[in-house]
């Protein structure tokens, strides 16, 4: 980024009053732990400033990241050179009426849903200890144990890149494995409304309960990761193909394929951008020649 387009940025920020630093460590704002700085680093209280934030970029031809949780994100060592807009500390708050939850972009799976079950919704148990942001996993059209965000969203309030912001209806948002028309058109998520069911609460308790003893006992949570690593290829399973190569517990510096889940690689202490990177390539290289499939990395490089 050029002194004048930072300069410039800064200017329209501090005018539409968007709290920001320079010299982020992006390592803090990621559940993988790495991560060089960010040459600015937004803040938005709401969806306000987060408007004003990307229409600044725009204007000042400023290259972004909107960061939510962090937890399928791995930033370059070298950092970032352009804005990271980071939307967790949005203070919008998520509300309930009836069967339908809306929450800002920002709010977390995890608080996401504790509300639901609360309230006896049910739909949301299979999201519930994803570390992610509501707006990462409609981006990426997050999922596990057979439910997926498309399962349960009804509209998403979106800023699209001309600037406008629409409400979209969820046969709109073109839902595959793995991603969205967020990934495919650049829009970002400003809210969305979830469509639950009258439930249980005991049951609906129980069963969130459930999905996370199964996450604890079959995920490598005592290490930092982004999560799942790999997508998972047509006609198999990751981890499986990358234990079956004998890979398990392979390790490039610091990251690891996790002994515990291989599907995950981890941050032992001290790991790089560049180890998870070589360590994800040989990999990819290994499955490939030993089996024919070809893995691809789920995780976002940003660099």
């Amino acid at each position: 980024m050029r002194q004048d387009q930072l300069e410039m940025l800064k200017g329209l920020w501090d005018r539409e009053g968007v709290p920001y630093e320079c010299g982020t460590p992006l390592a803090r704002y990621t559940t993988f732990k790495i991560g060089g700085p960010a040459a600015l680093f937004a803040r938005p209280a709401d969806a306000r400033q987060l408007e004003a934030a990307l229409a600044a970029c725009k204007k000042s031809d400023v290259r972004y990241y909107l960061l939510g949780q962090g937890s399928n994100t791995l930033f370059a060592d070298e950092g970032f050179d352009g804005a990271v807009i980071c939307t967790r500390m949005m203070g919008d708050v998520p509300r309930i009426e009836g069967e339908r939850m809306t929450a800002p972009a920002g709010a977390g799976l995890t608080a996401l849903c504790a509300m639901a079950r609360d309230a006896g919704l049910t739909g949301l148990e299979f999201a519930c200890g994803i570390p992610g942001s509501l707006g990462g996993a409609l981006y990426m059209n997050a999922g596990a144990y057979g439910g997926e965000m498309k399962d349960v969203v009804e509209t998403v309030t979106c800023l699209t890149p001309e600037g406008t912001v629409e409400t979209r209806p969820a046969d709109a948002l073109a839902f595959g494995y793995r991603t969205s028309v967020f990934e495919q058109d650049g829009s970002c998520v400003l809210s969305a409304t979830l469509h639950l069911a009258r439930g249980d609460k005991a049951a609906i308790r129980a069963r969130m309960a459930e999905l996370l003893a199964k996450r604890r006992e079959k995920q490598p949570l005592e290490w930092p990761s982004a999560g799942s690593t790999f997508k998972r290829p047509q006609g198999a399973f990751a981890a499986a193909l990358i234990e079956q190569c004998g890979l398990k517990g392979l390790q490039v510096g610091g990251a690891a394929v996790s002994q515990k889940h291989s599907g995950f690689v981890v941050n032992l202490g001290g790991a790089t951008c560049a180890d998870v990177i070589a360590l994800t390539e040989q990999v990819i290289r290994v499955v490939k020649e030993k089996t024919g499939y070809t893995l691809e990395r789920e995780i976002r490089v940003v660099k």
